[in-house]
């Protein structure tokens, strides 16, 4: 039986019979309730006007808590105006407050009698006061929000079932300035349940990021962004001032900056908390405690370093994560090998090197006598002992000590020493050996002379030594020519103080030394002696030999004289060989490729081996102080799209449009990310977009590019959807194709070509973007099949590429071919709703898309020739260009459509035929409109003629479920067709 419209809301009470647990609601933590009717168990005293209108009771919301109330149905009288207004609402520190209603609305089919005087929407709207006024009700102060409807209205069937259909909407209002507000519902004759009211502001809730914190803050009332900046937590400091921006939607948004914990504190829980005991840190920064190093502590919590234990020692320059370390213990195994008054020490390494590697070795020589009374007195060698090579700093364990003095009696201390060996001298340890020098060896030969020189030899006397300290025995000559550098020498021995030396070149400098040997050995060797042989001298044209040899050289030289004159004329004509060949220069490119000069080639930046030089050899680095971020535009796939401003010295403020790099990057997604600006930055086209620069340096990083107002254009033709010329459109085209000959020449294949990856400037301006070579295709998981190589997106890619992953320049044209049919189809999604697999199958049967609603056939046909199946059969871009300025030198061939004209067949209509088929009748219409994607749609739909059914509109459409916005254009068409074939005789749908 059928409800009184008074009481038409039972649904309310009948839900309250049922279990009723109870469900707490958890807001989101950047949303502020100011009102919700839902916390209030008891009444909410709201004033209703006039009183037998509105009405409240108690109920239950979706969740079944019991809640407060308000209905109002009064159907049956014409002119209702029943108003209900909440209390006075403190707006707090918003500006823009959000409303939620949640309500049920009866629909007014469902109710008997009530035609004209039941509505199916209330209401919205408020009052801005600076204080409660109490009961005063004026409906003309009062402000419309707007009017609310319901997306879900129940019927007498829904009560009997206890359907609950609730619907929920939310308002925005601003910008307030007083300090409350009050808000009213207007009822005009609906059947409608109030079941809970929210009143909400947006704020960005107080959060931690990069160890500074940001505190609530609440959004201003505009479409910039806030700048809010952080205060570093408990014990960290600035590294850079940390800031971050507060969205409308009180969303915090592009971080900057960062704060650093202090020495002696780590980074835990987004707070600086100090080390723990045995763990230590010694820098500013976010790096973990570290555990104390072998044979170090720390007992207290918070230590930059960690102290040494007992008889272990840091060296100065030692690094605080360095182990604390000893002096070394003695060499071991010391062998003395006495020779004469020279001596050669050798030991081995000591046993324990006190934990270093830095051990060195210390020979300390003394000179010992015997004193009167049996015991020992030593003292410090004398200065002109020699150490070979050095007494102190030995790497080596061998040492040779020279210029002893003769039967004298030696003691030689070697220790062991490393970088803690100064810290510790009472640990100082050594080993010692004593000696005692036979006979002294003579002092060095000080003066030498040069008695006789020729071209081969040279006579040399010299005197003797002025210490012998024995008999002469001999002299030993050494000698070698200057520039050969001892690698090559000579030695004789002669027995008096003169040598003559033979078999020398002539003119040829030579050094030469001389030592003198006794029964006690050789002595020291004298100062290097430096002589010269002379020149070859002239000799005489009429001996035998003279001639022999004249003709020897003149021989010699009429060779050389031959030679190099074949040489001459051989390299002139291999360098004008050169000259001529195109590859005579060549630019070297870091990773090993060649360029050709004045012919601009693409270089792939995954082929240099540190990727980082690709960056900067194409892309300038910009200086992070220069950009100023304006507010957030977007979300890629590696961080947010700004737009901002880039001010460079001594240039002009630009706008820019800016890609973050968002925190936590890997070196992978770092390298990823760079790579669109490593290949962006080798294109100079006016149709390719324009990379400023990067920031590398600091964080975030940054890929800056110039700004195209209009974003892509897909959006922008669905925007602005049949609000331009032919040409307009065609000059786009024209403009795509351009920048994409442009890549095709450089040997570019861009391989994601589609209307979204266009970006189009305020005037009109199409620009090639998006050379990311890892990207998120796009929010549709349908949008892109994956195969073993990776992602396609199908919809936009050939089938040659599908199949085998060739892309090249004819799959970006076959791509080109689906931008042109968006373009001309302002924006339509390629393929409408058929699926990626049901895609790939109609275009590999030979099915193509139809022509957009009023496109020229040149178009068509040229997507037509875009889509061929036989790649080599497609335009280049270089012809693509042509064509298209062909129709813009000639406008008039735009007005031909393709609709009116004679082309290949949509083959989902007729597989077979090449040609378009008339429709002579209704029932011809609605067979050919039976094989349509939406061929289901007009199942059980009745016309009774052509007349009524070619007035049928995009609503009729919807209604029967032609949903998809190409059929419903394509079905408009034909319906017009058909009508005025009604009219006129057969035309071509």
């Amino acid at each position: 039986m059928d409800c009184n419209p008074r009481s038409l809301l039972c649904i309310l009470p009948l839900l309250l019979s049922c279990a009723v647990p109870v469900i707490s609601v958890i807001y989101p933590p950047n949303e502020v309730n100011l009102l919700d009717s839902k916390a209030s168990q008891g009444e909410l005293g709201w004033i209703s006007y006039p009183s037998h209108g509105w009405e409240e009771i108690s109920g239950v919301d979706e969740h079944y808590t019991p809640i407060r109330t308000f209905q109002v149905c009064n159907v049956m009288e014409y002119s209702q105006n029943n108003w209900l207004r909440t209390n006075w609402i403190p707006r707090q520190s918003a500006q823009k407050i959000y409303v939620e209603l949640k309500f049920t609305l009866r629909d007014c089919n469902s109710i008997p009698l009530v035609l004209g005087t039941c509505k199916e929407t209330f209401n919205l709207l408020y009052l801005e006061t600076d204080d409660d006024q109490g009961s005063r009700f004026q409906e003309h102060q009062f402000s419309k929000i707007d009017t609310i409807a319901a997306d879900e209205s129940f019927t007498q069937t829904d009560l009997g079932d206890r359907i609950l259909k609730l619907n929920t909407e939310v308002r925005e209002v601003g910008h307030m300035t007083k300090k409350g507000f009050y808000l009213a519902f207007q009822d005009v004759g609906a059947c409608v349940a109030l079941v809970s009211v929210r009143v909400y502001f947006k704020k960005c809730p107080y959060t931690v990021r990069n160890l500074a914190s940001f505190p609530d803050t609440v959004p201003m009332d505009s479409q910039s962004l806030v700048e809010v900046k952080g205060s570093c937590v408990n014990h960290s400091k600035e590294e850079e001032p940390p800031r971050m921006y507060c969205s409308t939607e009180g969303e915090w948004l592009v971080p900057i900056g960062k704060c650093l914990c202090n020495p002696g504190y780590e980074e835990r829980s987004s707070t600086c908390q100090m080390c723990r005991a045995g763990f230590y840190k010694s820098t500013l920064g976010n790096a973990e405690c570290s555990k104390c190093p072998p044979h170090s502590f720390s007992h207290h919590e918070g230590s930059l370093h960690c102290g040494c234990e007992k008889n272990y020692f840091r060296a100065e320059g030692d690094p605080a994560s360095m182990a604390c370390t000893r002096p070394p213990s003695a060499p071991r195994n010391v062998i003395s090998s006495i020779n004469e008054t020279s001596v050669i020490l050798e030991w081995s390494w000591p046993e324990d090197a006190g934990g270093r590697r830095d051990v060195t070795f210390t020979v300390l020589c003394k000179r010992c006598r015997s004193s009167n009374g049996g015991s020992q007195r030593c003292e410090p060698c004398r200065s002109n002992v020699r150490f070979l090579p050095r007494a102190t700093g030995l790497h080596n364990t061998t040492v040779t000590v020279g210029d002893l003095l003769a039967h004298t009696n030696y003691t030689f201390e070697i220790e062991a020493q490393n970088g803690v060996s100064s810290l510790a001298p009472k640990m100082r340890q050594y080993a010692a050996v004593t000696i005692t020098t036979n006979q002294a060896a003579p002092s060095p030969v000080t003066v030498i002379r040069k008695e006789k020189t020729s071209r081969n030899s040279v006579s040399l006397s010299w005197q003797e030594p002025e210490r012998p300290n024995g008999i002469i025995l001999d002299y030993e000559i050494k000698y070698y020519e200057k520039e050969e550098q001892e690698t090559s020498y000579t030695i004789l021995r002669a027995r008096g103080c003169n040598v003559t030396l033979s078999g020398l070149k002539p003119n040829t400098a030579y050094l030469l030394q001389i030592r003198a040997r006794t029964a006690a050995g050789y002595g020291a060797t004298s100062p290097s002696f430096q002589f010269e042989t002379s020149p070859d001298s002239a000799f005489s044209i009429s001996s035998e030999s003279s001639q022999v040899v004249l003709i020897a050289i003149s021989s010699a030289v009429a060779i050389i004289l031959l030679t190099v004159l074949l040489y001459v004329l051989i390299g002139r004509f291999c360098c004008h060989s050169k000259s001529k060949h195109p590859d005579e220069k060549r630019l070297h490119f870091g990773n090993g490729h060649l360029r050709l000069p004045g012919i601009r080639t693409y270089v792939d930046p995954h082929t240099y081996e540190d990727p980082s030089q690709a960056v900067h050899e194409f892309a300038k680095e910009l200086d992070a102080s220069c950009i100023a971020i304006d507010k957030v535009v977007g979300a890629g796939e590696f961080g947010e799209v700004c737009s901002g401003r880039l001010k460079l010295p001594s240039k002009k403020e630009i706008c820019v449009a800016i890609k973050t790099l968002k925190g936590g990057y890997t070196d992978k997604q770092r390298r990823d990310f760079l790579a669109e600006a490593s290949i962006m930055g080798q294109f100079d086209h006016p149709n390719i977009i324009r990379l400023e620069g990067v920031v590398t340096r600091s964080k975030p990083v940054m890929i800056v590019t110039e700004y195209m107002e209009n974003g892509s254009l897909d959006s922008f033709l669905r925007k602005h959807d049949a609000q331009f010329t032919g040409i307009q459109l065609v000059g786009m085209l024209r403009g795509i194709a351009s920048g994409m000959k442009y890549l095709s020449d450089m040997g570019y294949v861009h391989r994601d070509l589609a209307a979204r990856n266009i970006l189009v400037n305020s005037n009109l301006v199409c620009k090639v973007s998006d050379f990311g070579l890892s990207r998120v295709l796009e929010d549709d998981p349908e949008a892109a099949y994956t195969t073993r190589g990776g992602k396609i997106p199908i919809r936009w890619t050939a089938p040659e590429a599908i199949a085998y992953r060739k892309f090249t320049s004819a799959s970006d044209a076959w791509s080109y071919g689906i931008v042109l049919w968006e373009v001309m189809s302002y924006g339509e999604r390629p393929y409408w709703e058929m699926s990626n697999q049901d895609v790939i199958k109609a275009v590999d049967e030979g099915y193509r898309l139809p022509p957009p609603m009023d496109c020229p056939a040149t178009l068509y046909q040229l997507m037509l020739d875009c889509w061929q199946k036989e790649r080599n059969n497609r335009p280049k871009f270089e012809q693509i260009v042509s064509i298209l300025d062909k129709l813009i030198r000639n406008p008039g061939s735009l007005k031909i459509t393709a609709n009116t004209t004679s082309r290949p067949a949509n083959l989902l209509l007729d597989r077979s035929s090449s040609e378009v088929p008339s429709m002579g009748t209704m029932g011809d219409w609605m067979d050919g409109m039976r094989t349509l994607p939406c061929k289901e749609a007009f199942s059980g739909v009745s016309y009774s003629s052509c007349d009524t059914l070619a007035k049928t509109s995009t609503e009729d459409l919807k209604k029967v479920g032609v949903s998809i916005v190409g059929p419903q254009k394509k079905i408009v068409s034909s319906l017009k067709a058909l009508d005025s074939h009604t009219k006129n005789g057969p035309v071509p749908v």
